[in-house]
C-alpha cells in the first residue's frame, strides 16, 4: 500500500448567506471524508437563532470567540491529518487571508471555493429558508441582504475555484 503524503486540505466556502456553502458541504465535501467546521452551527448551539433569541447587533460579539475556537480546532484537525472543511461566508477578503496563513502554518494546503449566486436567486432562497428555525436558517430580510451585499468582498485573483450554484 502507497502512503499518502500530501497535506490535507481545508475546504475554505466563500459565499453569501443562502449561496449553497453548507449544501456543498455536506453533500459533497463530508461524504468524502472532510469534518465540516461551522461557525454558525455553534453559535446557534450555544446562544440561540439570529435575531429571534438574541439581537441582530450582537452576532459579532457572539461569533467571534466561536470562530477563534474553531481556528484552533481546524488547527488540531489539519495538524492529525484531516481534511476540512471551514463553513463561514470568509465575505472580507482579509478573513481569507488569515484563514489561508493559519491552515499554511499548521501543515494543511487551501481550496478556496467560491459560491457566486444571484441577488434574485438569493432572494429566492432565503424566503423558502426563513421558514426554518434551524442553525443554517439564518432569518435574512431584503434588506439585510443588500447590506450584505455591500460588506462582501467578491475573491478575484485568489486562486478561486468557482462553484457553479446547480452543480451540486
Amino acid at each position: 500500500m502507497v502512503e499518502n503524503d500530501a497535506p490535507p486540505t481545508v475546504f475554505l466556502l466563500v459565499g453569501l448567506t443562502g449561496s449553497g456553502k453548507t449544501t456543498y458541504a455536506q453533500r459533497v465535501l463530508e461524504p468524502q471524508g472532510a469534518v465540516r467546521l461551522s461557525v454558525d452551527e455553534l453559535v446557534f448551539e450555544r446562544y440561540g437563532r439570529y435575531g429571534v433569541d438574541y439581537p441582530e447587533n450582537t452576532y459579532f460579539e457572539k461569533e467571534a470567540p466561536v470562530v477563534a475556537e474553531l481556528h484552533e480546532r481546524l488547527a488540531e484537525l489539519v495538524a492529525a491529518g484531516r481534511d476540512v472543511v471551514w463553513d463561514h461566508g470568509l465575505w472580507p477578503r482579509k478573513d481569507r487571508e488569515v484563514m489561508k496563513s493559519l491552515v499554511d502554518s499548521a501543515g494543511g494546503r487551501c481550496r478556496l471555493l467560491y459560491f457566486p449566486v444571484a441577488r434574485e436567486e438569493l432572494l429566492r432562497r432565503l424566503t423558502e429558508r426563513n421558514q426554518r428555525g434551524d442553525a443554517n436558517a439564518l432569518l435574512v430580510t431584503p434588506e439585510a441582504l443588500d447590506d450584505f451585499f455591500a460588506r462582501f468582498e467578491e475573491p478575484h485573483g485568489e486562486g478561486e475555484e468557482i462553484v457553479e450554484p446547480d452543480s451540486f
